[in-house]
């Protein structure tokens, strides 16, 4: 698929000779490339938009009616009824799988349809290449979290959207989107992008305060889960949304998670492109 942003032109010099211009990074703005990355994803989610809604909406939506209306308001966390409590732990779980889900994505796109290899070769830079592929992550895990939230209002469950929350999902977002490209670029298979979802997602998403407080694991189990950033952004995004006490601490934790992926993806894309 052509965009804009990779197309070129030609002109003709004083003295003859075709020069190639281009309307990317290459002597353009060194958003185009960002907007060509992010325009392909874009037109292609639009042609599975419904399964993919549908896929992200499913699964919240059996763990609200399996844990949610089993316990209701009979059990309580942390003095939250037990679907408050486990909402906001709904977000981070759903976003997170959306928003690294672009690793599966880009893996087919890398060995079966050579996507990457236009990208290479395409006047655009390899930072320009994880930041549109990390904004289709978070504009992935964004549309989660909002039905997630329509699905608070259908239950009745009063959550506060401030400030605060929309920094940390953003944030959260902006992690695993980056952390999604830098396993796609780094994993040498395919049938490899499995075995880092059984042994890293799939443990930090029932690990990491999603479904109970990490504050009951046993000691050695905390180490590990502080260990991940889920765990903070968990802790975040529900004190947010609850009115619980905001740890500043947590968001420079889950900065510095941000900083760190997003250099790992860049220089995972420099070295396949070496």
């Amino acid at each position: 698929m052509v965009n804009k942003a990779f197309a070129k032109k030609t002109d003709t010099t004083s003295t003859g000779k075709k020069v190639v211009a281009t309307n990317g990074s290459v002597g353009g703005s060194p958003l185009n490339g960002i907007k060509g990355v992010l325009y392909r994803e874009m037109s292609i989610f639009r042609k599975k938009a419904k399964k993919q809604i549908i896929a992200s909406s499913l699964s919240p939506l059996l763990f609200l009616i399996a844990f949610g209306w089993s316990f209701g308001d009979e059990m309580s966390v942390g003095g939250l009824p037990y679907i408050v409590f486990l909402l906001p732990g709904l977000i981070t779980m759903s976003s997170l799988n959306n928003s690294y889900g672009i690793a599966q994505e880009i893996n087919v796109s890398r060995f079966y349809l050579r996507v990457f290899d236009e990208y290479l070769i395409a006047p655009i830079l390899p930072v320009e290449i994880v930041l549109g592929e990390a904004a289709y992550g978070m504009f992935k895990g964004l549309l989660s979290t909002g039905l997630i939230l329509i699905y608070a209002m259908i239950f009745s469950v009063k959550l506060t959207l401030s400030v605060e929350f929309y920094a940390a999902i953003i944030l959260h977002t902006f992690i695993f989107s980056s952390l999604g490209v830098a396993i796609a670029m780094l994993i040498r298979q395919h049938r490899n992008q499995a075995a880092v979802n059984t042994f890293v997602i799939t443990p930090m998403i029932f690990l990491c305060g999603t479904f109970f407080p990490v504050e009951k694991l046993p000691a050695i189990f905390k180490v590990v889960v502080y260990s991940l950033p889920l765990t903070y952004s968990t802790k975040v995004i529900r004190a947010s949304l609850t009115g619980g006490a905001f740890e500043p601490l947590y968001m420079i934790i889950l900065v510095a998670y941000a900083i760190f992926f997003f250099l790992l993806a860049l220089m995972a894309v420099r070295k396949v492109e070496a």
